[in-house]
């Protein structure tokens, strides 16, 4: 690996610094999997919700049957696509806040600093570690729907589609956002009652929680400010009927708008996590 020096620390060129990243990927996700509170509120809380949901309202019948009392789906179909959005949003925003503020305050990052490691070759690491992950998890939460609770998968490939691409911008998205809010924490004691309300209170306004069409208008509207929401209705659109696209707020799937959300959100957390990234709090 080649280097340059400026000053007195070695600058990294383009192949180096991509090359470190991919090499932190396994790294990071090592350190994720032998951690019991991250997997725990991370990787397997999306499981347990959609349990204890199935559990609790399926003796209430469907979700969404007609008149007649027929159609509709079980509510363990209903919770699956908030529960893959939650997890997007669990593996990178609340995953990589956490981590990150705990790097901070431990002196992790200051080490970093001073090795030739730069700031995108660590972006690279974590967002690789939150895309292996939440892959797994994704992958793992549909085979429990599936064989645990009887859930049905799309069958059409359109829809699988769809998945990939909300699930590309949802992960990304959700990564460079957590790398950004890790600046929020003074200390890595206190990442955690920062980051976990913020995170909580976007899941129960996003329809992750409850039903999206039975909020007040008001809080639809502040929903549909931050990314989950989308990340949420664009779920919906690929594990629901598409009956189900007339409780959306415009009354349909409006999957453009998702796109452009998305987007909008990718690019503010690409920027938020680049200007407010420091391996040492300013204020320290």
């Amino acid at each position: 690996m080649s280097t340059t020096i400026t000053g007195t620390r070695p600058q990294t060129k383009a192949p180096g610094v991509l090359c470190l990243g991919l090499a932190r990927i396994g790294y990071e996700t090592r350190l994720y999997f032998r951690s019991p509170d991250t997997l725990l509120f991370t990787f397997f809380f999306p499981f347990i919700m959609l349990g204890i949901f199935t559990a609790a309202f399926s003796s209430s019948g469907n979700i969404g049957t007609n008149p007649d009392g027929t159609g509709g789906v079980s509510v363990g179909a209903y919770y699956l696509p908030g529960m893959l959005a939650a997890g997007m949003l669990l593996s990178g925003v609340q995953n990589l806040a956490v981590d990150i503020a705990g790097e901070r305050s431990d002196g992790t990052l200051k080490r970093l600093g001073g090795t030739p490691l730069s700031p995108l070759s660590y972006f690279v690491g974590k967002i690789g570690q939150v895309f292996v992950t939440a892959i797994l998890q994704a992958a793992l939460l549909m085979l429990v729907a599936r064989f645990a609770f009887n859930i049905a998968l799309p069958s059409e490939p359109e829809k699988w589609g769809t998945f990939a691409w909300v699930f590309l911008f949802g992960v990304i998205t959700s990564a460079f956002l957590g790398i950004a809010l890790s600046a929020l924490p003074r200390s890595g004691r206190s990442a955690t009652a920062v980051v976990t309300p913020v995170v909580l209170v976007l899941q129960f306004v996003s329809g992750v929680y409850l039903q999206f069409n039975v909020l007040p208008d008001w809080m639809q509207n502040l929903a549909s400010i931050f990314p989950l929401k989308w990340m949420a209705q664009g779920m919906r659109s690929v594990f629901l009927p598409d009956s189900f696209a007339a409780a959306e707020q415009t009354g349909s799937w409006d999957l453009i708008w998702v796109a452009a959300a998305l987007g909008v959100w990718l690019v503010v957390g690409l920027v938020l996590s680049r200007v407010t990234f420091r391996w040492i709090r300013r204020d320290v």
